[in-house]
C-alpha cells in the first residue's frame, strides 16, 4: 500500500483545501501538502508522473526535478493533479483524526523481521520490513474476513492484500484509502466484490475482469509476446506472436512486421490483424531467434 504519503516566482499560501500550489523553478505544477511536496513530471508524448518529496522546505517556485525522488505513478494532466492533491490533503487531515500508534515490535514476518510497526487497532497490525510488508490481524479479526478473501495466519501483504483489511475494517482507513482498497478489490477479487456487493462488474470496473475478456474475445487471436524495432526494415516493428499471447515452451510462434507507428500495447497485448499485418520470415532483428535459425 502506497500512501501519497500562470509561471511566478512567488510563494503562494495554502488555499481552503489546506494545498499550497505553485511552479517550479523548471515549470512544474507542484503543491505542497503538510511535509510533502508534489510534482507533475513530464514524462514525454502527453504523459505525466506523479512525484514526490519529503521536508523539501523551500519556496516551491525554487524546487527542480531532482528534488523529487518517490515516484506514485502516472497523473493525466493539471486538472486531475490539482483534484489529487486536495484529496491527499483531505486523507492527511483524515489521518490526524485516526488513533494509529507507530511502536516497535520483535517479531517475524512472512517477509523478515518487523522493523517497526502501526497499530490500528486491537488485533491490527501493519509492519515494514527491510524489503515489503504487511498487516497481520489477530484470529478474531481475521474471522471477521470475508470467507472468500480470508487468508489463514492473517497475513496480508501491503501490494494488495491490505485492501482486503481495509475492506473489512472501513472506520480505521481514510476515504481515500477506502477508495484505493476498493479498486484494489475490483481489480484483484472481482469475484468476491460481486459477491460481497451483489452486483456484477461492469466492462472497465475490474481490470481482472477485462483480461478475462480480452483473453475470451482473442483465443484465437495472434497475440504479441515480444517486440523490437526492425534493424532490417526502417519504420517497422518486429513482433513474435502466439495464438492467445500463450507463453512457454511448447506454444506456436510466428513473426509479423508492424508499423512502429501504429504498435502499441495497450492494457493486455496487441493483437495481429492478419490481413493488415505481414507475416515474417526474413532475417530477423531478435538475437534469440538469429541463434535459433543460424
Amino acid at each position: 500500500m502506497t500512501m501519497l504519503p500562470s509561471q511566478s516566482s512567488e510563494g503562494s499560501a495554502p488555499d481552503a483545501s489546506g494545498v499550497e500550489f505553485g511552479r517550479s523553478a523548471d515549470d512544474m505544477a507542484v503543491a505542497r501538502v503538510g511535509d510533502l511536496v508534489f510534482a507533475m513530471v513530464p514524462a514525454g508524448d502527453g504523459q505525466y508522473l506523479l512525484a514526490s518529496a519529503w521536508r523539501a522546505s523551500r519556496p516551491l517556485a525554487e524546487l527542480k526535478r531532482d528534488d523529487f525522488y518517490s515516484h506514485h505513478g502516472s497523473v493525466e494532466g493539471e486538472a486531475a493533479f490539482r483534484n489529487r492533491m486536495i484529496e491527499q490533503a483531505g486523507h492527511s487531515r483524515e489521518l490526524r483524526l485516526l488513533s494509529r500508534q507507530t511502536v516497535r515490535v520483535t517479531c517475524s514476518t512472512p517477509w523478515g523481521p518487523s522493523q517497526g510497526a502501526t497499530v490500528y487497532a486491537d488485533g491490527i497490525v501493519c509492519h515494514t520490513t527491510a524489503g515489503h510488508g504487511g498487516f497481520r490481524l489477530s484470529d478474531a479479526r481475521n474471522a471477521k474476513v470475508h470467507s472468500m478473501l480470508r487468508i489463514d495466519g492473517g497475513w496480508y501483504e501491503e501490494d494488495a492484500a491490505w485492501a482486503i483489511v481495509a475492506l473489512t475494517f472501513p472506520d480505521l482507513f481514510t476515504t481515500y484509502e477506502r477508495k484505493c482498497a476498493d479498486k484494489t478489490i475490483r481489480d484483484s477479487w472481482p469475484d468476491a466484490w460481486e459477491t460481497i456487493f451483489s452486483r456484477s462488474l461492469a466492462p472497465a470496473e475490474s481490470y481482472e475482469r477485462d483480461a478475462q475478456a480480452f483473453a475470451r474475445e482473442h483465443a484465437g487471436d495472434w497475440i504479441v509476446t515480444a517486440a523490437l524495432r526492425s534493424d532490417r526494415h526502417p519504420g517497422m516493428t518486429e513482433v513474435i506472436a502466439t495464438i492467445g499471447g500463450v507463453r512457454g515452451e511448447h506454444a506456436q510462434e510466428r513473426r509479423f512486421l508492424v508499423p512502429s507507428d501504429e504498435y502499441a500495447v495497450g492494457g493486455f497485448g496487441f493483437v495481429i490483424d492478419e490481413t493488415r499485418h505481414a507475416a515474417y520470415e526474413g532475417l530477423s532483428s531478435f538475437v534469440a531467434w538469429r541463434e535459433r535459425t543460424a
